[in-house]
């Protein structure tokens, strides 16, 4: 089992249900190393974004309020952090300002960028799981290391309502 084709599959898988949708950077463009896994998912479900990182969880919160699973795709954790403080002060306090009446579902996919085979910089390759977790107390932090984990990671994420924010290892990515 490789990380690689278990993230495939277990996206493919993903974009068969009924009420998911894809949005992103590269998730209808090649340009990272997250876009060939979304090869089995239909491209009716997925929209491009630009690099707009804040607004993209933003209308992912709207697509979830109004009865989506949108699975929200940050290549890089580094750019994550331009949209940390939506999911701080927005979606992790809809739980409690709406008195639990109202939980989000959406499932935001993440990764730490891979440094080999060749360094692309220090902007590009951060892991700050540990931050987020100490962040967040609706938000569900996951991080993926093994690939006999994706698929139950990610469908418990898709059948639990609930917000998971799910981080990959870009360097796993390469046991092809």
């Amino acid at each position: 089992m490789q990380y690689f084709n278990e993230l495939q599959r277990t996206m493919a898988w993903l974009g068969q249900q009924e009420k998911t949708f894809f949005v992103g950077q590269t998730v209808d463009c090649p340009g990272t190393f997250m876009y060939p896994t979304l090869n089995g998912v239909p491209t009716k479900k997925r929209l491009e974004f630009p690099v707009n990182e804040s607004f993209q969880l933003q209308f992912s919160i709207g697509l979830a309020l109004a009865g989506y699973v949108p699975i929200s795709i940050y290549p890089r954790q580094n750019f994550l952090l331009l949209a940390t403080a939506d999911m701080v002060n927005m979606l992790d306090k809809i739980p409690a300002i709406s008195n639990n009446k109202i939980i989000p579902h959406i499932i935001i996919r993440v990764a730490s960028g891979p440094y080999k085979p060749i360094h692309p910089g220090h902007q590009h390759i951060g892991n700050y799981a540990e931050a987020f977790k100490r962040m967040f107390n609706e938000i569900i932090v996951l991080e993926l290391d093994e690939p006999e984990e994706i698929f139950s990671v990610y469908e418990s994420a898709y059948k639990n309502p609930a917000s998971y924010l799910i981080i990959e290892h870009g360097n796993n990515y390469n046991d092809k």
